[in-house]
């Protein structure tokens, strides 16, 4: 959950950067540093663990310079150690780096450099960044058009910040893709870069946000806009008000529309640090459940409640597939009112978003007082479920203020899947193969997460226009999927008040098919897997009754094209991972069908976001 902090003007810029970190330090971290240009030599600080560190280490070698970049990194390549820190450096010491996202390729690249002669200091794949800039001006290039091609070579979703010696008045910033915001602060004789609004909104309300492909070069008189094709671009500030509610939602209409965009950085907040790239290797230290214990569990019992009963659904057949332990998934409301066997060699599962939910931790009681081992995923750091858990998985998907959960559902099931990769590691039920095979799909996962989230990916218009006054919806899958159209009718139903129900697709002629007419549009989730053909049926036995279809299906895929009314596209990936795509969607089409109704979209009527009471 790395934080990104930027300065240039007439102020001493160390510390404006150090006070915009701290701003950001909800977002997790392990190491922290900063950037400086002192005398005309480039300035490194780095500190392992917390902020307060690096200050320490900042009254013991102080710095001084009006233009600074400042980084607070978790982990993903290398561990967390002082090494490992951002930013880094070039081989003659002239560039620095700082950096959020994933690096895919970083591999051929760090080759491809080493053969070149750079000298690597970390086990970090940020430092390919530097090297390929560094690369790039040994062969005459200047610095925007030799960060421009280095940027255009790394694959994955970034957010990146460079700072050069020779050009010490000029910050270059970059977003690649949805690996987290780059936003640029105008302010009066001196511009900020933040990753995040609260880092520098004491000190400017006009900002400018980038988007996917594009740069900015700024210097403390202003900034100007490019591509990452080279062509010249025009953006506009946008003013933010001054009032912190507001601030939070940035340039989004809603806390919802803006969480459900975060989609992006939020799943790869939650994969870093816990998965090494290369091998596929899971760690999960904070689980505390070491291999030799994970050997000698016999059944998992997740309780959860509303969407995170959906993920742990989900979680079910990610567990039952890759380590092959029985998984029961009970409501939490019910779990403890129902007498449980619960025995030894059993872990109960806690999802829960705030980690206060009353139900929820009622059932972790009443797992610790039967004897069974505990576990959560929860979002809210601190909170009462990791508190009382033998070990925990944290989400780090930040702050989620709508209601109706959506990047915390999405980052529940990365961590559901972690968890049945590690699981499976440990007791030999997942081979090497397979995990580097899971572990490229988690890599290519935050960009084809933005991919679907992009304007324009789907039309939403269409599908509101038509169904904005429908009372009822139906919503089919089958397999993994199955909770997925749970969470799509749950969706629904919470924010736009129709009537929404989530039905597995083979149970349609037990009962839901009396329901199918002209006013009642079946959501169907057609991907291509184990099902799929089973799926196609049912799309056809809608039909057949003068029924409208709204598939969520693969891209490329022309067969439920043809037998749909409307789809609603997804790219490929492995099974395992479609239900996180396949949300996506359903998520957007709730929340656009709310609007045009009319409804209060992050507080829906009679909801609230954690339910602390019974």
């Amino acid at each position: 959950m790395c934080g990104i902090v930027g300065y240039v003007g007439a102020r001493q810029a160390v510390p404006l950067v150090l006070e915009g970190l701290r701003r950001l330090e909800y977002r997790g971290y392990d190491s922290a540093g900063l950037a400086t240009i002192q005398n005309e030599e480039l300035v490194i600080r780095r500190a392992e663990g917390k902020l307060s560190n690096l200050e320490r280490l900042l009254q013991e070698q102080p710095v001084n310079g009006y233009i600074a970049i400042g980084h607070t990194r978790w982990a993903t390549h290398g561990a967390p150690c002082q090494r490992n820190a951002h930013p880094h450096v070039d081989c003659r010491g002239d560039l620095a780096v700082i950096q959020n996202g994933i690096v895919e390729n970083f591999l051929p690249l760090r080759q491809e450099l080493l053969a070149q002669g750079h000298r690597f200091l970390s086990d970090t794949d940020t430092e390919v960044i530097v090297h390929s800039v560094e690369e790039e001006m040994c062969n005459g290039r200047n610095l925007v058009e030799a960060a421009r091609r280095a940027f255009s070579r790394i694959k994955g979703a970034h957010a990146i910040v460079l700072l050069s010696r020779q050009e010490p008045d000029t910050l270059i910033a970059a977003r690649i893709g949805n690996a987290g915001g780059v936003i640029i602060g105008v302010g009066e004789g001196e511009m900020f870069i933040a990753s995040d609004i609260p880092a520098i909104l004491e000190h400017t309300r006009r900002m400018v946000f980038l988007e996917d492909g594009e740069m900015a070069i700024v210097c403390a008189q202003g900034a100007r806009f490019l591509k990452l094709d080279g062509s010249p671009l025009s953006k506009s500030s946008i003013e933010i008000p001054w009032d912190p509610v507001s601030a939070a939602k940035g340039p989004y209409r809603h806390f919802m529309q803006k969480e459900i965009l975060e989609q992006a950085r939020s799943t790869t907040d939650t994969l870093r640090g816990r998965i090494d790239f290369a091998s596929g290797q899971v760690e999960l230290p904070e689980l505390n459940l070491p291999p030799e214990d994970a050997r000698t569990i016999d059944k998992i019992i997740i309780v959860a409640c509303g969407t995170s009963a959906h993920a742990g659904l989900v979680g079910k057949f990610m567990i039952e597939k890759l380590a092959r332990i029985p998984v029961e998934v009970d409501y939490a409301s019910e779990f403890r009112y129902r007498d449980p066997l619960v025995v030894p060699h059993m872990m109960v599962l806690a999802i829960t978003q705030s980690g206060e939910t009353a139900d929820t931790l009622a059932a972790l009681e009443e797992a610790r007082a039967k004897g069974a081992r505990t576990a959560s995923i929860v979002n809210v750091i601190g909170s009462m479920a990791q508190r009382i858990s033998d070990g925990c998985i944290l989400m780090h998907a930040g702050p989620e203020i709508g209601v109706a959960s959506t990047k915390a559902f999405t980052a529940s099931l990365v961590d559901l899947l972690l968890l049945a990769a590690y699981l499976g590691q440990a007791r030999g039920t997942l081979s090497r193969h397979d995990s580097r095979q899971l572990a490229q799909h988690l890599a290519e996962l935050p960009q084809l997460v933005g991919n679907v989230l992009s304007d324009g990916y789907n039309d939403y218009r269409a599908l509101v226009e038509e169904f904005q006054h429908c009372e009822h919806f139906l919503y089919l899958g089958r397999g993994i999927n199955y909770p997925i159209a749970l969470e799509g009718a749950l969706k629904l139903k919470e924010i736009s008040y129709i009537h929404a129900e989530g039905y597995p697709a083979g149970e349609m002629k037990h009962g839901p098919i009396a329901l199918i007419d002209r006013n009642m549009p079946v959501v169907t989730l057609a991907v291509r897997d184990n099902v799929y053909d089973k799926m196609i049926s049912q799309i056809e036995q809608v039909k057949a009754r003068s029924g409208i279809v709204i598939a969520v299906c693969h891209a490329d895929d022309e067969v439920v094209r043809a037998k749909a009314d409307y789809v609603l596209r997804i790219p490929y990936t492995d099974p395992l991972l479609t239900p996180i795509l396949a949300v996506l969607p359903l998520q957007l089409l709730a929340y656009h069908l709310a609007v045009r109704r009319g409804c209060d979209v992050d507080q829906p009527r009679n909801l609230a976001k954690s339910v602390t009471v019974e």
